[in-house]
């Protein structure tokens, strides 16, 4: 079960880093270059995120994938849904096929062996927000209905809040999870960039506090299993989606060193989704963003963790 390889990576080493990798050429590639980047786990669309067509998986790439998959101390994997998908929408037709991509690419996870599949909660463009979180739940409901011993959890993901996109605040993502027939087969994911950008100062001690009391009071820390850590290029609360390096943009090291000393996280898959490419040293930036996060969670270790 998903819980259970939360408490067994965090038996392994405290902290789980790793980036989302690309899948091109074949899913096993994505792992071949997290263990050259000497990542603890790695994040992956599970097919082309282009399309809503799902090519079947190779014998020879599940091969492959399974032997680097049991590379002692890594994982678990995460996997991010197509950004196509849109559980929220009010057209029935793009609601139904959404539902049935985001099934099949669940499906998909559990033949990887993959216990998390990451989801944006869609957006609920001309309809309320109240009515777009009922579409979402009742959407989840479905999947679980007709695939009632899948042991992958979807995890909502934190959103900055652009226009009727739903997640911004925890009360949000509550709601849904609430409104789903089994509240214990949905986990959360928090985008630090997303986040900071829907207003939540987590570069100061007190609202990384109020962020997790929101998380509490809403959700319960413990669906919390996945971080994507990204910097934010635009300011506080601009609702805006813009990923930056880490430590290079408004949030800065300190909002990232209270993630890493909070103890109530270690174990949990810990992603980066920055941009990709290489720094005027010619270095990787995925390698150069690692380091930064190793460094730091070095140093809140040598401070002392928080709970």
């Amino acid at each position: 079960m998903p819980g259970d390889t939360k408490s067994e990576s965090a038996a392994r080493r405290p902290h789980r880093f790793g980036a989302h990798l690309s899948i091109a050429g074949g899913m096993q590639h994505a792992l071949e270059a997290a263990l050259r980047l000497r990542c603890d786990t790695v994040q992956v669309f599970v097919k082309n995120q282009r399309q809503w067509r799902a090519a079947p998986l190779q014998p020879e790439d599940l091969k492959r994938w399974f032997e680097l998959l049991a590379t002692p101390g890594f994982g678990p994997p995460v996997a991010h849904a197509t950004y196509l998908i849109n559980l929220a929408s009010v057209d029935r037709r793009l609601q139904r096929r959404s539902t049935e991509a985001f099934a099949e690419e669940l499906r998909r996870c559990r033949t990887l062996r993959i216990p998390y599949l990451v989801v944006h909660p869609g957006s609920a463009v001309g309809s309320t927000r109240a009515a777009g979180i009922r579409r979402v739940a009742a959407a989840l409901d479905r999947i679980f209905e007709r695939q009632a011993d899948l042991e992958v959890m979807p995890l909502l993901e934190t959103t900055a809040g652009q226009g009727m996109t739903l997640g911004c605040t925890f009360d949000e993502l509550g709601a849904i999870v609430a409104a789903v027939a089994e509240p214990q087969r949905v986990g959360v994911c928090v985008d630090t960039c997303h986040v900071f950008a829907a207003g939540y100062d987590i570069r100061q001690p007190e609202g990384y506090s109020a962020l997790m009391s929101a998380a509490q009071r809403s959700v319960g820390l413990e669906c919390i299993r996945c971080w994507h850590l990204n910097d934010s290029r635009n300011d506080l609360g601009a609702r805006v989606d813009r990923h930056e390096h880490i430590g290079r943009g408004r949030i800065g090291s300190a909002g990232f060193r209270h993630v890493l000393s909070d103890v109530r996280f270690h174990g949990v898959p810990l992603i980066l989704e920055t941009p990709k490419g290489k720094d005027a040293q010619g270095r990787e930036w995925d390698r150069v963003n690692l380091r930064r996060l190793r460094a730091l969670a070095t140093r809140c270790s040598r401070r002392g963790g928080t709970t």
